[in-house]
């Protein structure tokens, strides 16, 4: 079993590989928004671990995952927070009850 840290360009590149197939280079690129020598970089450190293998053909670079027991450790986390604002009718609503209240 393969441990992949949840959160980082690893786990981005193999979630999208198991999703879809073929995938080029290209695609990984402008998917996940990253420039060529990133993706390249992760790419080839994913090759290492036997984990994918590129297929470079005249003009392109095919992807395929090798493997598909993957393990994501880490922390579920949400990357931006949400912000929950109240309508114009909820607050009136509110200033109505706290008149009650007070009368």
């Amino acid at each position: 079993m393969i441990e992949i840290i949840t959160g980082s360009l690893e786990e981005q590149i193999i979630k999208f590989l198991q999703k879809t197939y073929p995938v080029t280079v290209e695609d990984i690129k402008q998917k996940l928004h990253l420039s060529k020598n990133t993706t390249t970089r992760v790419l080839q450190k994913l090759q290492m671990k036997n984990i994918v293998k590129l297929e470079p053909l005249p003009g392109k670079t095919y992807i395929r995952l090798l493997r598909n027991d993957f393990r994501f450790i880490g922390k579920k986390h949400q990357k931006k927070f949400i912000k929950h604002y109240e309508n114009k009718k909820t607050q009136k609503n509110k200033e109505e009850h706290n008149s009650f209240m007070y009368s």
